[in-house]
């Protein structure tokens, strides 16, 4: 696990070339504290900082074969590394090292760009073909790993992270306005964009090459969802090869030359993940977690339990709302863009003291994606019941939803059924991010300082959305709303989260449900199987249950998610960051919003009036990447 970064000169040289990739490096050093290494030529520029997992003697990068004809650097890991070693020594080829890094690169030279689909891993890397005088980018399957692009003067230039492209001189850091409005929907900037204008997100699943005549950019996989899919089997044989398929992935991920531990969080996903590890590996497992000092938010508790279950050395922190106050500056330095997923802090905390005991960490994220987990799935089947109702009916108990209590409690009533009604009256899909997300066209409106309303209302923030359902080619509401939780959320959000928390704390965490194979097979899942009634995660459950590998009140358990006590936080502690940040003065100098409008969010989130936790903390992220970043001033 790696930060990588690089730039052509095809059609002109870069000044002080040398000098630009290390700078550009030196941005990634914590993603590759281990070692550093470049390959520079007139054409191209090729840099690399390696956290070493893998042959850590003989796996250093740049990498080259055929030669000297191929030379690449590589961010990730490729899990069956060994398996394919085998089968390219049998067709003659010879190898130097131990490493996987090798492996790919072998694996290119004899299969070219059909080497990506027999590797099964996460990565994100680049090869320069020397002969060809050509750069191929390519990024994994589901989008573990980050790799960032843009094209100036006609030549490419990529990096593992946004601050590292930016210190190539011929890039520039113009905001891209109409991002600005996806991250208000969204809380993220889904891929391809970025915040920047020109900047752009290679995404999961595609491969870029580029050479004198220009780029070409080509999708190799994508999640193979269908429409009224049936697996053929019972639920409970079909629980049973779900099960075998994971605990074979867990296996493959366990592969390491350094020791592998496991986020627990004490909910089903990461529990289970402790469950197999614990029985593959012949030694100790590490498990970590993080709790809360308010009951309503902390799960330590099923954590230890779950540990204790399976005698693991296990490890607890408390994310306390000061030390989380001391803990924001940091964490929002580690992030290119603005991003409002407030589940970023106890996961910094919990990657920061992981790391002081393991290189590599087991994360259960994809399980939820991949099997319905999210209450957003509940809500649909429910709003889909109550479209059934007279249009009189659903306005009145959307106007009665207006009059409960707030409260700023965890998942509070007056705050699900509010969020609830946010979905009324727009397509399943639209709905599906309303919930997730934090502004509404409506809201959005009101937000907006004069000068950017008109431009920005101009664009729709959801043509990733039709786009993304437009390729899938999916006519089931059921199956577009799955479909684009993974395309989207899964992979703009929970991973982007999970990849900068780990990789400032030179962590690597391994997601053992996003295994290519598993993706695929529980694709071809029925729905019913997945989402039973109101049961989510149905077929896991059962499975799990089966085979005695948890209790019950584990597996059966509310889900409460990886937040924190966010609504009271920002009253409370938060409260003087946010007044300094979102002031009157401060919003109408930056230029992006209505600072009355502003004011009015904080005074109905104080007074209880109304719980606007998520839009205050979206602004109160975007005004911090503001400031960190050195801009403002909306143009």
């Amino acid at each position: 696990m790696c930060g990588i970064a690089g730039f052509t000169s095809l059609l002109q040289p870069t000044k002080q070339a040398d000098a630009v990739l290390r700078a550009m490096l030196d941005t990634l050093i914590p993603r590759g504290p281990d070692g550093e290494g470049y390959h520079e030529e007139s054409s191209v520029h090729l840099g690399h900082r390696r956290l070493s997992i893998i042959d850590i003697h003989g796996g250093a990068q740049p990498m080259s074969c055929g030669r000297q004809r191929y030379h690449m650097v590589f961010n990730g890991e490729i899990y069956n590394y060994i398996e394919l070693r085998e089968r390219l020594q049998q067709q003659g080829r010879t190898f130097r090292t131990q490493s996987d890094t090798e492996v790919l690169l072998q694996q290119y030279a004899v299969d070219g760009v059909a080497a990506l689909g027999k590797i099964n891993g996460i990565f994100a890397f680049a090869i320069w073909d020397r002969e060809k005088e050509s750069l191929l980018l390519a990024r994994d399957h589901m989008g573990v790993k980050p790799l960032y692009y843009t094209l100036c003067g006609g030549d490419l230039i990529f990096a593992s992270e946004l601050k590292a492209l930016r210190k190539h001189p011929a890039v520039q850091g113009r905001i891209n306005i109409a991002s600005v409005s996806k991250y208000l929907t969204y809380g993220y900037i889904p891929a391809p964009h970025t915040i920047f204008e020109g900047i752009h997100k290679l995404e999961p699943g595609h491969y870029l090459q580029f050479d004198r005549n220009g780029m070409v950019k080509q999708a190799y996989w994508d999640i193979p969802m269908e429409d009224n899919p049936v697996c053929g089997l019972s639920v409970d044989d079909c629980a049973e090869e779900l099960l075998q398929r994971l605990d074979a992935a867990v296996k493959l991920q366990l592969r390491s030359d350094v020791p592998v531990g496991v986020f627990l969080s004490g909910g089903l996903d990461s529990s289970l993940l402790t469950a197999l590890a614990a029985r593959a590996l012949p030694r100790q497992l590490h498990t970590f977690s993080v709790g809360f000092e308010e009951t309503g938010y902390d799960e330590s508790p099923y954590a230890r339990q779950v540990a204790d279950l399976y005698g693991t050395a296990h490890h607890h922190e408390v994310l306390s709302q000061q030390r989380a106050l001391a803990m924001l500056p940091q964490v929002m330095d580690i992030l290119d863009e603005p991003f409002a997923d407030a589940s970023i802090l106890p996961t910094y905390l919990l990657s920061q003291f992981t790391a002081r005991e393991v290189k590599v960490s087991l994360g259960g994220d994809g399980g939820d994606e991949l099997f319905m987990g999210y209450p957003s799935f509940q809500a649909h089947k429910l709003m889909e019941a109550l479209s059934l109702l007279p249009t009189t009916w659903r306005d009145a108990l959307n106007r009665l939803a207006k009059k409960i209590p707030v409260s700023h409690r965890y998942a509070s009533f007056d705050f699900l059924v509010q969020t609830f009604f946010k979905g009324a009256g727009v397509s399943p899909e639209i709905r599906f991010f309303l919930w997730m997300g934090y502004f509404g066209n409506d809201e959005k409106r009101r937000l907006l300082s004069p000068g950017l309303r008109d431009r920005l209302l101009r664009t729709d923030p959801f043509e990733d959305v039709v786009s993304h359902v437009r390729k899938s080619h999916l006519t089931g509401d059921l199956a577009r709303i799955q479909y684009l939780c993974m395309k989207m959320y899964l992979q703009d959000d929970i991973l982007v989260k999970v990849d900068r928390a780990s990789m400032a704390n030179s962590l690597e965490v391994r997601v053992p449900f996003l295994d290519p194979d598993l993706v695929e097979y529980s694709s071809k899942i029925q729905a019913g199987y997945k989402l039973k009634g109101f049961t989510t995660k149905y077929i896991l459950k059962r499975g799990v249950h089966a085979r005695k590998l948890l209790p019950d009140n584990i597996i059966h358990r509310r889900k409460a998610g990886f937040m924190i006590p966010l609504a009271q936080w920002l009253k409370k502690d938060l409260r003087p960051l946010v007044e300094d940040l979102c002031s009157a003065e401060v919003i109408r100098q930056d230029g992006f919003f209505d600072p009355t409008f502003v004011r009015t969010l904080l005074d109905e989130h104080y007074a209880h009036v109304r719980d606007h936790r998520k839009p205050i903390w979206a602004l109160l992220c975007f005004q911090l990447w503001l400031r960190n970043n050195g801009l403002g001033a909306a143009r």
